[in-house]
Formats: C-alpha cells, structure tokens, sequence
C-alpha cells in the first residue's frame, strides 16, 4: 500500500496538484527523456505519437520588463511582436534562464504555464482552441498534462491571441 501510494505522489507535480484541485479532467502522460534532444517539445510529441499542433511548449519572455508565459505549439516559433501586443505592451524578448526558473519554480524543459510558484500573466496561442484537447508540460522533463485548451486558459488567466509563427521549433 505504501509503495502504490508513493508512486501516486511521483507524478505529482504543482501542475497536476492544480489541475486537480480546480477539478478539471486531464490526462497525463510520461515518456523517456533523452538529455541530448534537441527540443523537449518535439521530443514530446514524438514520444506520446500526438501531432505536433497538439503539444504546447511553454516559453517565458520579458514584456516591456515583466515576465509573460507564451504558449505556442511545439512545431511553431513564438512571435515576440505578437506576444508583446497580446500582453498589451510594445517589445517582447526571451527571458533570462535563471530567472525563468527561479519565478516558475520549474526547471528548464519541464516548465509548465500551470502550477506555477508566481502565476505569471499568460498568453496561450489561439491555435489551441482548434482541438479538442493539447498537452502542455506537467512540470517536469518527460511528463505532460493533456487537457481540454478552455480549461488550460481558465487555469492559467491567459489572453488567447494568435502568437505563433509556424516553421520554427
């Protein structure tokens, strides 16, 4: 019993503690990380069979100073003037790396825009609201949460708003 309860607790991650808390459905689904993937996203994607339009990589820019959560799918690159028009600012830039960790709580790959140590403003591309449900990291490197993309929004606060240019990954 000891043994099945601490396996529960192991795929629990401040994202899925969230999700389950406001009592939305969702599904999570681990796979194998390899440390020399080039992009956690499409390692995902590949990993779980799903469409690359589907899996969601969480990216986190500075707008006009502040720090924004940017939602964009896996075979998408983020569109900064659109991100910083979405957030309602003027120039976007990525973020520094320690800082993205230290305010997310999450370490780099495995960053997830839910269950955040400080809930940052989000902008989740309107891509998402195409499918019935997208993946988006669970908080941890080789874990994502699958949820229906309304929710994800609710969860998150976020301003939906096309910030994706498709090509990039």
């Amino acid at each position: 019993m000891a043994k099945k309860k601490q396996r529960q607790q192991s795929s629990a991650t401040p994202a899925t503690l969230a999700a389950t808390r406001a009592g939305v459905e969702f599904t999570t689904h681990s796979y194998e990380h390899d440390p020399a993937a080039p992009s956690y996203g499409a390692e995902a994607a590949e990993a779980l069979g799903m469409p690359p339009e589907r899996v969601f990589k969480t990216l986190v820019a500075q707008v006009d100073g502040a720090l924004t959560v940017a939602v964009v799918p896996v075979s998408a690159s983020l569109d900064l003037k659109a991100l910083a028009s979405a957030a309602g600012g003027k120039r976007a830039a990525m973020a520094d790396p320690a800082a993205v960790e230290r305010t997310t709580g999450y370490v780099l790959g495995g960053v997830s825009p839910l269950g955040q140590r400080k809930q940052l403003p989000t902008v989740l591309d309107a891509s998402a609201l195409g499918h019935g449900t997208v993946c988006v990291s669970a908080g941890r490197r080789g874990l994502e949460i699958e949820l229906a993309p309304g929710d994800l929004a609710a969860l998150t606060g976020a301003v939906t708003a096309p910030i994706a240019r498709t090509g990039g990954a």
